[in-house]
């Protein structure tokens, strides 16, 4: 059989057994996240091993989805007052980082590994994923709750520190002296303090430049620019979701409105294809020896998310089941710490590419399943989300409001 023709037969398949998890999810009230990613386990290499056609193809698509994900998620809100939320939100990046990395490192101190593995296990477990976190906040109508800023304020300041965070650990991975660290973290400090400058001060340009009254033309230019700018972020080791976020913050008035609508498609598709990446990238077979480290280590840092969300939350008024909301929200790891094990490459111990994939498929797995728990069993009633909609359609403000900038 032809390589083209396997493609082909792969990839209808999985979108077939795609929609049937997805079906299934709806009917039980719960996200299909956590069912692709149980998806691209069953067939990956560690499995069933049925996809030996498509699998570059949906490890490119993966990327694509994330960086939509993102994009779509940076429409939702406004540059000024998410550059406001950042400020106030300092002291949770530092909650983060010291709750979230410190259990990471510890298991990496108790496990013997060197400092390039124990700096590595401290990132693990501090940031959330973010393409998965931004499909939760979609599937669940959480994108007008009050608590919704501070996640994404934890959110990309975890992205931001991670411009700190990856030059240091690519050179201590590679044995490089501390001044090629530094300058790798000065170059990516000031590239994304010149991209969140630029979103905020020329938006509206931007915006004319990219509007097209053909929706076809608006889907390709606001791609095209995104992915460009995403690759750009990637080139000086910024993660390139931040990228497509600010492309999404740059955009104002009714462009926004109308890329929504053009992406929607386009973005559910391939944000398909990230979460059965993920799966896709996790061996089955490597999972059991590591397993009860693993659910130990797991537990542990789901509850110092859920502690880092709630204290985020407060520091806007949320109230008590906002901030449990955002904690939730937060528990899932996924794309980062996997591209950690991916960047330490040869340099990091054998145990642990092990360890962090089935850390990864537990709280990938089981992160979205709580936060649709903290919603409660009657919180999402339908003709709740039905007057949100009819609210938003006959002009009701957003909790977010764009605004003329």
């Amino acid at each position: 059989m032809s390589h083209s023709i396997a493609l082909l037969l792969e990839l209808g398949a999985l979108l077939i057994v795609l929609s049937v998890l997805g079906t299934i999810a709806h009917r039980l009230s719960l996200t299909p996240v956590p069912l692709y990613l149980l998806a691209g386990l069953a067939v990956g290499e560690g499995g069933l091993g049925l996809v030996p056609a498509s699998a570059t193809f949906i490890e490119t698509s993966a990327q694509i989805g994330l960086v939509l994900l993102l994009l779509v998620l940076g429409l939702e809100f406004s540059g000024d007052q998410f550059a406001e939320g950042l400020r106030r939100h300092r002291p949770s990046v530092v909650v983060d980082a010291v709750l979230n990395a410190t259990p990471g490192a510890i298991a990496g101190l108790l496990l013997g590994l060197d400092a390039v593995g124990v700096l590595a296990m401290a990132g693990v477990t501090w940031v959330s994923s973010s393409g998965i976190v931004a499909r939760l906040l979609v599937d669940l109508r959480r994108l007008q709750n009050p608590e919704t800023p501070s996640v994404l304020a934890v959110l990309v300041l975890e992205d931001f520190a991670m411009a700190i965070y990856l030059p240091v650990l690519a050179v201590m991975a590679a044995g490089g002296t501390w001044w090629q660290a530094l300058l790798g973290v000065l170059v990516a400090v000031g590239a994304l303090s010149m991209a969140l400058l630029a979103s905020r001060r020329w938006g509206h340009r931007i915006g004319g430049a990219l509007s097209h009254p053909e929706p076809e033309q608006l889907l390709l230019r606001i791609v095209g620019v995104t992915l460009l700018v995403a690759a750009l972020a990637e080139t000086i080791n910024i993660s390139a979701g931040v990228g497509a976020f600010l492309v999404g913050l740059s955009l104002t008035g009714e462009i926004t409105d109308r890329a929504r609508e053009v992406l929607a498609p386009v973005r559910d598709l391939f944000a398909a294809a990230f979460f059965l990446a993920i799966g896709l990238s996790i061996d089955a077979t490597d999972l059991l020896p590591v397993l009860p480290a693993a659910l130990a280590l797991a537990a542990v840092t789901a509850v110092t998310k859920v502690l880092t969300g709630a204290y985020a939350a407060g520091r806007d008024g949320v109230d008590r089941d906002g901030r449990l909301r955002a904690g939730t929200a937060l528990i899932t790891r996924g794309e980062f710490s996997i591209v950690v094990i991916g960047l330490v490459g040869a340099a990091a111990d054998p145990r642990l590419g092990a360890l962090v994939a089935a850390y990864v498929t537990i709280l990938a797995t089981a992160g979205p399943v709580l936060t649709r728990w903290a919603d409660g069993p009657r919180r999402r009633r339908p003709e709740v989300d039905a007057q949100r909609r009819r609210g938003r359609r006959a002009g009701t403000p957003r909790a977010v409001p764009r605004g003329d900038r």
